[in-house]
Formats: structure tokens, C-alpha cells, sequence
């Protein structure tokens, strides 16, 4: 069963899903909702789930709903982007008892301005403080932080929030992410834009998703990313990268490095050799 309620933006995983996701994430239910449970839920599920836009890089069918996400996180062997692993975060929280806020965020807005608000589902969840949760930036931070201008640093990583224009506050990336930032307002909710941009993101030819896979998973000292044929391991002693060279390698390494039932990688195999010849040309 993956229908969590009637209205999608706000809504909680049933109890039979909260178990079922529970023990996809490996964590028991925790006992008192404080920052110490957060941390512990925000760094089990980036280690579960794998960050991936299989979706969107080979025009599948994707959706913004946090059911979906259930059913293809939870019910499914794979992964999410940031509405589907935010999403699915998010209706877990609720269904724990934590106050959680989804809001409309923007990557890489300092580039390209307002065009892109939206493509960014970040999370705001209120307990002694806000906290910025975000389990959907792909190599971003691994426990929620204060949701306030300052210095981050995690596992040797070091990231920032600053203000930027208009009220918009600004998370910076570390040094090697593939997102350099993203914008967002404390309290600015706009389910409608996400979903309208969603549908660019996933259809469009100019998105920067159907141009080029991303896959990346946490580890305890950093993480792996795939980008097309390239594998790269990150820690913050060093980068180190590995070439992909046919179907079979990539269906082995998306199973064996990334935990991923990828169906059909030879037919995504096929675009990523497309997408790697028009680059060179």
C-alpha cells in the first residue's frame, strides 16, 4: 500500500509505512523528539538511500508526491532526487511527531536568479530551534544544522549558510560538490512551483538532469558519485576516479557500490555513451 493521505505537501507516512521505512534505514523509532533523534534519522537515511535522477536523465516517469517516493525508496530498490528523498524524509517526520515545513528552495539561484526557485525541496523542521534538514542535495550535509547564518563543518567538509538579496538566506556547498549552493526562505512554502518545475527539470532538453546522470551515496568518511561514466570516491583526504567502460560495469557498479535495481542499464549505458560523444564534439 503506498497512499499516505489526500493532500500530498504536508502529509505523514501511515504506521504500518513509518516501520516498513524504519527498518529500510535500519533505526528503531526514537523516544523523545530533539536534535540528537534528528541527527541520527537525517544520517540513517543518506546512508540507505542512494541520491540518484535516474528518473529525470531518461525520461521516466517521476513525481513530486511523497507516496511515490515510498513506493519506489521504501517498496523499491532506489534511490531519489531532493523532492523524493526530502519528500519521504518529511512524511516520516510527521509521522514520528516532529514539526516539519517544506520549503521552496533554489539551486544555484546566485548563477542564474529567480528562474530556477523551485527546483530545490529543502526542509525546516522546529524543535528548541529551527534546523535546516536536507537529505537531498546529493553530497550536502549528513546531520540537520541550525537554521541561522554561520560555519558548518562535518566529517572535515565545511559548508556555510550566509544571507543573500530579498531575504533569501544561502547554503554554500563544500569545495567538490556538484551543487555549489541553494537558496531559501525560512518561511516560504510553494508546493505549486516545485511541481511546476519539476516538470522542466525531468522533460526539458536545456535541464542540467536530462544532460547528465548523477548518483551519489554517503559513506562514514565521505561519499561516491557517479557523473555519466565518470566514479568518483570523495573524502577530505582526496578525490580518486574510476572510468565506467560498458553496460555490465555500470549495471554491477549501481548494484554493488550504489544498492540500486536500476531497470534496463543497458538502455542507460546507451545515453550516457550519447551524452559523453556530444560533450567531446
Amino acid at each position: 500500500m503506498t497512499r499516505i493521505s489526500s493532500s500530498e505537501s504536508g502529509t505523514a507516512l501511515t504506521s504500518g509505512q513509518l516501520d516498513a521505512y524504519l527498518t529500510r534505514i535500519g533505526v528503531d523509532r526514537p523516544v523523545s523528539l530533539d536534535a540528537g533523534s534528528l541527527s541520527k534519522l537525517h544520517r540513517a537515511h543518506l546512508t540507505a538511500f542512494t541520491w540518484e535522477a535516474l528518473d529525470a536523465f531518461m525520461g521516466w516517469p517521476s513525481s513530486i508526491a511523497p507516496s511515490a517516493a515510498f513506493a519506489k525508496m521504501v517498496e523499491g530498490k532506489r534511490g531519489g532526487w531532493c523532492y523524493e528523498m526530502n519528500g519521504l524524509f518529511a512524511a516520516a517526520l510527521l509521522a514520528l511527531g516532529f514539526r516539519v515545513t517544506r520549503l521552496c528552495g533554489a539551486v544555484d539561484r546566485e548563477i542564474m536568479g529567480d528562474l530556477v526557485i523551485g527546483n530545490h525541496l529543502v526542509l525546516r523542521v522546529d524543535l528548541d530551534r529551527p534546523y535546516l534538514a536536507d537529505v537531498g542535495l546529493g553530497d550536502g550535509i549528513v546531520e540537520p544544522v541550525p537554521l541561522a547564518a554561520g560555519l558548518i563543518s562535518q566529517r572535515g567538509f565545511e559548508f556555510s549558510i550566509v544571507s543573500a538579496d530579498d531575504g533569501w538566506l544561502r547554503f554554500k556547498n563544500h569545495a567538490h560538490g556538484m551543487a555549489h549552493s541553494f537558496d531559501f526562505r525560512p518561511d516560504y512554502a510553494d508546493e505549486a512551483k516545485m511541481a511546476a518545475t519539476l516538470g522542466w527539470l525531468t522533460q526539458d532538453p536545456g535541464s542540467p538532469f536530462t544532460n547528465a546522470l548523477a548518483v551519489i551515496l554517503h559513506k562514514e568518511d565521505g561519499y561516491v558519485a557517479l557523473k555519466n561514466d565518470c566514479l568518483r570516491r570523495v573524502t577530505v583526504g582526496g578525490i580518486s576516479e574510476q572510468r565506467i567502460t560498458s553496460a555490465d560495469h555500470l549495471a554491477d557498479t549501481l548494484r554493488t557500490v550504489f544498492n540500486l535495481d536500476v531497470p534496463k542499464p543497458g538502455s542507460v549505458w546507451e545515453k550516457i555513451q550519447t551524452v559523453c560523444r556530444d560533450e567531446a564534439a
